[in-house]
């Protein structure tokens, strides 16, 4: 998945006759100029094919709508600005087929500029676009303020979460995630159901962890791909401790996982992490999962599909790699802090520093030393994140999403593993509420304040269900 691919916006004008439609003009230069300094691309229909540069009726929207088509796969959402009231037919004509989210942008009028020639009445109009819209079926996004200029600094919050909730929404759509190896007996908590997701578009390809055993196998030593495939580890994660023999198998492991998401054509996956890799190939692949995460590529722990999908989501609307992680541990009396921990699957990109790569301490007790290396022992950095976890259930696909912050709130250096401490209002409140909704012991987050994205996308145009914490 490429995380720095351009969003990329087809902006619609709307007019109405009766209303002055001189402020159109200006209007189709100041949205695209503004869309584009803060990062995006923009499509605009040709001014002069339609009165005015903009949609004004039905016949004007069929044009737009025939545009549209004529530049598919070229544009991730549409902007409909109202530089005065629109045509609301019009509007449908050209949009109801757009296949992409659509913001609904108006101006605001000046409260010395009421007169006939110059009052816009974009507040009206964006409410009577969005009935129309309601009645049609048509799916859109009509955030606070109702109406904005888009040279104010709220058009430009505005602007990156509709970004955020394109890229969830164009993202999710068709999705495959791989599972990885069955799922471990005794852990029932990630159980999920394949149709459910099917059911949203999200197919599930599984992989028996025979058939991965022997694929690593079968690699020559000499194959050059597993050299480069260490040295990708190793610029992941110190690797200085790992016996030359082990790194060289989770090179292959590695190679074997990009060949199964080129085959598969995966989206994300979800890895069965023990006991099996540990007894016949003497490693874990949590430095893997870490590697394939800061490539674009959300891989989760413990055949946990529906967190995958839940990752691939975050890492959409973020534009950042996400991580999962154990709701693991309180944090001393703290009733808003607690420890989230995995074994190293979390992106260099969201650690303090880059981790130490060791033999893992819970295999090495069960199944003896030197045969569980692959975790990466380090710190995640403090930052705003938004997190979210998802199931499946009674056929149904739900979410539970918020935003808190990791601190700088030190942990013991014994502590093994990648953690870190969150702070989250009311965690308490919302721990027991997960518990109850039978959410699993999994949460996926990523960096910066995203909620409203992923908000926006699962309710309004993807059809998921979300439960309030």
């Amino acid at each position: 998945m490429d995380l720095t691919k351009r969003v990329t916006f087809a902006l619609y004008f709307g007019n109405r006759g009766f209303f002055p439609e001189s402020l159109v003009a200006g209007a189709r230069q100041e949205l695209s100029t503004q869309v584009e300094q803060l990062g995006y691309g923009t499509l605009m229909m040709p001014a002069d094919a339609t009165p005015n540069g903009a949609v004004e009726s039905t016949a004007d929207g069929l044009k737009y709508a025939a545009w549209l088509a004529a530049h598919h796969g070229q544009f991730d959402g549409v902007i409909l600005c109202l530089p005065n009231f629109g045509d609301e037919t019009g509007a449908v004509a050209a949009l109801r087929d757009a296949g992409v989210p659509i913001l609904i942008q108006a101006y605001p009028d000046a409260l010395d500029k009421m007169d006939f020639k110059s009052r816009r009445d974009a507040f009206c109009g964006k409410l009577s676009i969005m009935d129309v819209f309601g009645q049609y079926g048509v799916p859109f996004s009509a955030p606070s303020p109702h109406t904005v200029h888009p040279g104010r600094p709220m058009f430009a919050q505005i602007l990156h979460e509709f970004a955020g909730t394109c890229r969830v929404v164009n993202g999710m759509k068709r999705l495959t995630v791989g599972a990885i190896g069955a799922r471990t007996t005794a852990f029932k908590t990630v159980r999920c159901d394949e149709l459910a997701l099917q059911r949203h578009g999200i197919t599930t390809e599984t992989v028996d962890l025979s058939e991965v055993i022997r694929r690593v196998r079968g690699l020559a030593d000499s194959d050059p791909r597993c050299r480069t495939k260490a040295g990708a580890i190793g610029d992941t994660a110190d690797c200085g401790k790992v016996p030359a023999a082990n790194l060289l198998t989770l090179a292959k492991l590695g190679v074997v996982l990009d060949d199964l998401t080129a085959e598969l054509r995966l989206d994300a996956m979800a890895i069965r992490c023990w006991l099996e890799l540990e007894q016949d190939l003497r490693i874990a692949p949590c430095v893997l999962a870490g590697e394939l995460n800061q490539r674009g590529i959300p891989c989760a722990c413990e055949v946990d599909v529906c967190n995958a999908v839940a990752m691939t989501a975050l890492q959409l609307a973020a534009g950042r790699p996400a991580a999962c992680l154990d709701w693991n541990n309180n944090y001393g009396d703290d009733p808003d802090k607690c420890i989230l921990f995995h074994c190293g699957p979390v992106p260099p990109s969201m650690m303090t520093a880059k981790g130490q790569v060791i033999d893992h301490p819970m295999f090495a007790k069960a199944l003896g030393a030197g045969c569980g290396w692959g975790p990466n022992v380090g710190r995640i950095a403090a930052s705003p994140m938004t997190y979210a976890s998802a199931k499946t259930e009674n056929g149904r696909l739900s979410f539970y999403v918020g935003e808190g912050e990791m601190t700088a709130d030190p942990i013991p250096a014994e502590f093994f593993g990648c953690a870190g401490v969150a702070r989250i209002p009311q965690l308490q409140h919302k721990l027991q509420k997960m518990g109850y909704a039978g959410y699993r012991h999994h949460v996926t987050l990523s960096f910066g304040s995203v909620e409203a994205s992923l908000r926006d996308a699962f309710q309004r145009y993807l059809g998921y269900e979300i439960t309030e914490l």
